[in-house]
This record gives structure tokens, C-alpha cells and sequence, in this order.
């Protein structure tokens, strides 16, 4: 079992950037795949993106239409840690950021606490 723990996330204004970590512990945490989850005021819980296993090289990458091209995934395995950098932030992706192992979109474990980002106008 892996157990993940979102990093303060904060405000920026709308264009800014913002990385968010995920670190992990559990001795198998390279055997699974993470991706971000966020959910906004009013709305369920969505994928944001993915990125796959340690056995999976190079790492194989998936993202929502909303993010693609905008956010980047990546992970560290030495570090035990998941990534998200986001650029060209906008208000919409104001929302509670989870982190989370995955198979498909499917999250796999019970939810952490997540960050606040806001992206103000």
C-alpha cells in the first residue's frame, strides 16, 4: 500500500505557474501508477493526469483535454515523489488537487486531505 501526501498548493494570479508534489511512502510505490485528481466548487471529483509505473520507460503520460499542453506530470522515484507543474494557469483550475494511485482514471486508495489552488482573475 502507497500513502501519498499533497504539498501546499497556494493563489496565483490567472497566466501564473505552479508545481505541485506528491510525496509517497510505501515500498511500492514505483510499482503503481499516480495521477492528479481535483475537484471544483460544485463539481465532482475529475482526473487531471497520469503517469505510469516505474516498469513503464519511458513513463507514459495522460492528460484531461482542460490540461493538456498547460500541465506536466512527472515523477521521481528516488524521491518517492509525484509532480504536477502548471502553467498558464487559469481561474477555472481553482480547485481541491488529490493525488492518488490510479489504474485507468479509477482512483485506487482513500482520498488525502489535497491542496487548495486558486487562480485568481
Amino acid at each position: 500500500h502507497v500513502q501519498l501526501v499533497e504539498s501546499v498548493g497556494g493563489l496565483v494570479q490567472a497566466g501564473g505557474s505552479l508545481r505541485l508534489s506528491c510525496a509517497a511512502s510505501g515500498r511500492t510505490f514505483s510499482s503503481v501508477d499516480i495521477a492528479w485528481f481535483r475537484r471544483s466548487p460544485g463539481k465532482e471529483r475529475e482526473f487531471v493526469a497520469k503517469i505510469s509505473r516505474s516498469s513503464w520507460r519511458p513513463f507514459t503520460t495522460y492528460y484531461a483535454d482542460s490540461v493538456k499542453g498547460r500541465f506536466t506530470i512527472s515523477r521521481d522515484n528516488a524521491k518517492n515523489a509525484v509532480y504536477l507543474q502548471m502553467n498558464s494557469l487559469k481561474p477555472e483550475d481553482t480547485a481541491v488537487y488529490y493525488c492518488n494511485a490510479a489504474t485507468g482514471t479509477t482512483p485506487l486508495y482513500d482520498w488525502g486531505q489535497g491542496t487548495q489552488v486558486t487562480v485568481s482573475s
